[in-house]
């Protein structure tokens, strides 16, 4: 396995070899999810990465049918409310990407006559898209050639390539030259090794108990043959959630999203003991867009 410390651009010269057997291990052992049916297509694609941000696949699988089922379409998203957008991401968490979705529908709907675009740099035009989710859409719905790069497969990286346990916090220029460098020239491959990295990463190269003996390139990982060093860089912390803002927020939420009438500040105030972080939490929401004061004390999911 070629050292790519110094230099991620020249990374595992023998690139290729591996992708036959990351991609005939995925052929063999990937899951089958409803995002990855040809019947999802674009918006189905679409509406999976949003909600697998920062959640896992068995909390946003009842979610993800209810919404395909109810909202088949952009159109169909955009013609509604935020607030039910809001409503239906129930507890997935981190309720914005709801907000950030419905926008994405509506520009989609204005925009592309309702189709999701397939042109990469449409796809990063639109409301609530960033670098890897126009990546991960053009990738999987459209078979195109783009470096993926989410948790997963920057770990996948990280130990194959340059030999360390975890990636850095954030993803660098190195970790995007070395991705750049990693893709298969054709583009139906790349879009294959793209998911198929992603799940190697999800299932067997996992960030606690890796699975090295189900690895179909243990040979070649070069964090492996090194003798799987510790990592050595920031302290990784896990993120907390009892007692937080996060939590007090979620709350908030679901009194509103169970109500079908605008909600009386004391239903609110009922859900959470301390008022000063309450009111931090309740003014979160209004100034993120979540929530709307209909009059003094009186709030909703938001209309418009």
């Amino acid at each position: 396995m070629t050292d790519t410390t110094t230099d991620p651009a020249i990374a595992m010269s023998d690139a290729a070899s591996l992708h036959a057997p990351v991609i005939a291990w995925f052929d063999k052992h990937a899951r089958d999810l409803p995002w990855r049916r040809p019947e999802a297509g674009a918006w189905g694609v679409m509406v999976s990465e949003f909600m697998l941000q920062q959640t896992p696949v068995s909390r946003v699988l009842p979610v993800y049918e209810q919404w395909l089922a109810r909202w088949p379409r952009p159109a169909d998203l955009a013609a509604e409310a935020p607030g039910e957008a809001v409503r239906a991401w129930g507890r997935l968490g981190y309720p914005r990407r709801a907000l950030r979705l419905h926008g994405a529908a509506q520009a989609i709907t204005e925009r592309h006559g309702g189709d999701v675009p397939s042109d990469h740099g449409q796809l990063l035009s639109l409301p609530g898209i960033g670098e890897y989710t126009a990546a991960a859409v053009a990738s999987f719905a459209y078979g195109q050639r783009h470096a993926v790069l989410d948790t997963n497969v920057r770990r996948v990286f990280a130990r194959a390539a340059t030999g360390i346990q975890y990636p850095p916090t954030a993803t660098t220029a190195a970790e995007r030259k070395l991705a750049r460098a990693l893709l298969p020239e054709e583009e139906a491959t790349a879009a294959r090794w793209a998911a198929a990295s992603m799940e190697l990463g999800a299932l067997v190269c996992t960030a606690k108990n890796e699975d090295c003996a189900r690895c179909p390139i243990a040979g070649r990982c070069a964090w492996r043959l090194a003798g799987k060093p510790a990592y050595e860089g920031p302290a990784r912390r896990g993120q907390t959630y009892a007692g937080t803002d996060r939590q007090v927020r979620g709350k908030l939420l679901a009194v509103l999203r169970e109500a079908v009438a605008p909600v009386e500040q004391a239903a609110l105030d009922a859900v959470w003991h301390e008022p000063v972080q309450r009111a931090r939490a309740l003014d979160g929401l209004v100034a993120d867009g979540l929530v709307e004061p209909v009059e003094d004390g009186v709030y909703r999911l938001p209309l418009g």
